[in-house]
């Protein structure tokens, strides 16, 4: 390829190793959330069958748990099924796009700087693009990671049996209803942990970044020859 000339000297720079990190931090961001699944259960006790049942609800991403059975209508004889509430698809599928998003654009970049990077420091046209797109993840993951956190936040509360008992209809008349627990949300948390690291790594690789552009250090005017300075003119007698 023409131009290219491989050099993992950028990966030892501030702006090159930074990189690695966001591409890696990225990777765990949306596994961690993308790759979750749970669930929760309930112990009904139906008062006129005298029996029990104990019911799992699995949820994954994306969490919509508006459109998961709790309570089939065959327990205790109800006339409908009884689904969780909520919907929190929104906000984890705007967060695990951006964690995809920056890992190909770290891949991208990364492939820049070790293989075309005299061309990157030559030109100005590419660190502005790159400085850009920086401060544009950096809000976008601001963004995702808080909406995320308060989306996992509602998750919780949502998933928690206790809460899911007073939304139950047949557990106020036909069955007595307790807690058989919930599946731990730890990688959740840690998905929301990613996403601030996140925001910190491309706020601080945008300084790198800025300082490779004019607008931290303009260009300097081209030298000119001392072989073809102008010769002074004449002076007369």
């Amino acid at each position: 390829m023409a131009g290219l000339q491989l050099d993992l000297g950028p990966l030892k720079e501030p702006i090159g190793f930074i990189k690695i990190l966001e591409w890696i931090f990225a990777i765990f961001g949306f596994a961690t959330c993308g790759g979750f699944s749970g669930k929760t259960a309930l112990k009904v006790k139906c008062k006129n069958a005298n029996d029990t049942h104990l019911l799992n609800a699995a949820f994954q991403y994306p969490f919509r748990l508006n459109s998961i059975v709790v309570v089939p209508k065959s327990i205790c004889n109800q006339s409908e099924d009884t689904f969780l509430v909520g919907d929190f698809s929104s906000s984890a599928e705007f967060f695990v796009a951006i964690a995809v998003l920056a890992f190909l654009y770290c891949m991208a970049a990364l492939v820049l700087y070790v293989g075309y990077f005299h061309i990157y420091r030559d030109g100005n046209r590419g660190p502005m693009i790159d400085f850009v797109v920086t401060v544009i993840f950096a809000f976008l993951w601001l963004v995702s990671s808080s909406a995320w956190g308060k989306g996992l936040t509602d998750l919780k509360y949502s998933t928690y049996p206790e809460n899911i008992i007073t939304n139950v209809k047949v557990c106020g008349g036909l069955a007595e209803c307790s807690s058989a627990g919930v599946s731990g949300m730890g990688s959740l948390n840690v998905s929301v942990v990613f996403g601030f690291l996140n925001l910190i790594l491309w706020c601080g690789n945008a300084w790198f970044v800025y300082k490779e552009t004019s607008w931290h250090a303009p260009p300097e005017p081209p030298k000119q020859d001392p072989g073809n300075v102008a010769a002074p003119p004449p002076q007369n007698p």
